[in-house]
This record gives C-alpha cells, structure tokens and sequence, in this order.
C-alpha cells in the first residue's frame, strides 16, 4: 500500500514552489489564494516540517522544499505526457460498435463521407451483436436495436425498425409463373420463406390480415441476420422480412423488389448511445452530427415498392 501524502496539495506544493508565488499558483489551477494556502500548510503539517518561508510577495522554498521540487516537478511531467499520449491516440480514432446487420446495409455504404469531412480522425467500425461497455472504452459509440433507451446511457433515436417481405425479382416472377397470377400475402405460408420461425412474421402476416398464418409453415433457410437473409434472397432462396430503408440500393439496382406496400413492427428502434460522462468530447460529437444529418438525408430517398 502507498503511502502518499494528499496529492490534491502536491499538486498545489509544485506550482507554488515552481512560480515562489502563491496568487501565480492559485491563477494556474483555477483556485484562490486562500484554498492554495490552506493545501500547503495541510501538507506542512502532513511532513512536520516548513515547505516556504513567507516573504512579501514571495514564497521562498526552504531546505526541504527545495528537495523535493525537481523530482516532484519530474513526476507531474511524466503523468501530464502519459495523459497526453493517450488523448493524442484517443482523439485520432473514433470506434463504432453495432450489429452487423446495420453496419453492412447502412452504415459503411455512407462512412466513406464521414472520412472525407474529418480526414484527421480514422474509424474502427466493430461489428458483433454482443453488447461493449461503453463506460470502460470498449467503444466511443454504440449503435443499437431495442425497444426504449439504453439505460444508463445517452440514447438517441436514429430510425425505427419496420419490415415487410422482399425477394429477388426472379424468385417473385418464378413463383408468379407457379401459381399463375401474382402471389398475395395469404400465399406466402406456403410459399418458400427465409427464417420461416422468425416471430417478425406472425406479426406481418397478423398485420396483412393472413388466417391461419400460425399453422406449420413450409421448412425454410434459416440464418442469423438480416444482413444474411437479404442476400439469400437476392439469391432467390425466398421472401425474407427486411427493414425497407437498410436495402434501398438493392430495390433501387434491382437485386430485390418489395412486392407488398404493408410493413409491420416489433416496436424496436436504432438508437446511438454514448456514455454520459463522453457526450461532449469532440470526435463523438462530430460523428452524432454526422449520423443525424444521414439519417435525415436517407428519409428524404424514395423507396421502391413494387415487384
């Protein structure tokens, strides 16, 4: 166990001794005359023995202040350079934690514009759907699915979370060839589906007013993500239940259509969470502001809703 005196009056000892002046000591740290002289005289007291002897308008250093003022000095130096490296390093990456899904469908489609506007600070973008602690530094941010604020952090809303079913538009032409005349929701129980016990479609089929949607669907491919599933069916494995604004290039370039205006949703959202105590530190407020203009941006995009 060390046994240090209070470093708060340290601190107050070093730049009093630096400057032999206790107004230029208390102008420094921010502090009066009176707080700079009490932490002295408690270090004194702590030592047993005098650190200055008072002179007008000067605070000479005795024998004993004299004594520890260069390595004292040493010491603060190095802590103040182990501080500034690590904000050097912190200041010049930002790291992004979310899920995969979000980060392959929508978030590192527009990141290249983020570098472009802040080519000083390089992003780490961390895709994985375990949960990092934001307040120990696993990440700068999080981006996130759920249903309310993350508690204990500062959670702001990107998007919600609806989905409706999308296929490749071969797979959609294939299977109006089958049954002769485009297929309608009450088709699709029947009709080849991805992630076929994913609880999203009880809801969507709920929502479209499809009876007998909770009887054994036909077995289907199954997989983790959505970001997964989207490109199954680009393969035309099947309908899949996606999120309409993560795969506006697709619809858009023709790799999948949206046959059926209706969306459902689970009532989760996309919220960025940040820890309180970082909320105001430069690189994370450039990239909130940043992500909300894009989210704004990709509202504004028209998507395409037919097969």
């Amino acid at each position: 166990m060390r046994k240090l005196p209070p470093l708060a009056a340290v601190r107050v000892f070093e730049a009093a001794a630096r400057h032999e002046n206790f107004t230029a000591a208390a102008n420094e740290l921010g502090m009066t005359q009176a707080a700079v002289s009490y932490q002295v005289k408690l270090l004194e007291e702590r030592l047993g023995a005098a650190l200055f002897v008072r002179e007008k308008g000067r605070a000479k250093l005795t024998g004993l202040g004299l004594r520890l003022l260069p390595q004292l000095t040493q010491a603060f130096d190095n802590i103040e350079a182990a501080f500034a490296q690590h904000r050097e390093e912190d200041e010049a990456l930002l790291t992004v934690a979310t899920t995969f899904t979000f980060a392959n469908t929508w978030l590192a489609w527009r990141l290249g514009s983020f570098q472009v506007e802040h080519p000083d600070l390089a992003v780490r973008l961390a895709t994985s759907n375990k949960l990092v602690d934001l307040r120990v530094g696993e990440a700068d941010v999080a981006i996130r699915a759920s249903a309310r604020p993350w508690e204990g952090l500062v959670s702001i809303e990107l998007m919600k979370v609806d989905f409706t079913p999308m296929c490749a538009p071969s797979f959609w032409k294939r299977m109006t060839e089958q049954l002769g005349r485009p297929p309608e929701p009450k088709d699709l129980p029947n009709l080849p589906l991805i992630s076929p016990e994913d609880y999203w479609w009880d809801q969507w089929f709920e929502a479209a007013g499809v009876e007998g949607a909770d009887r054994p669907r036909k077995a289907g491919l199954r997989l983790d993500s959505q970001a997964d599933e989207g490109h199954a069916a680009m393969g035309g494995q099947g309908f899949v239940l996606l999120t309409p604004a993560f795969w506006r290039n697709d619809l858009r370039d023709g790799r999948l259509c949206q046959p059926f205006e209706l969306r459902a949703t689970a009532g989760f959202r996309y919220w960025l969470c940040i820890a309180p105590e970082r909320r105001n530190v430069p690189k994370i407020k450039r990239f909130k502001e940043w992500l909300l203009r894009q989210v704004e941006l990709s509202k504004q995009l028209p998507l395409e809703a037919v097969a």
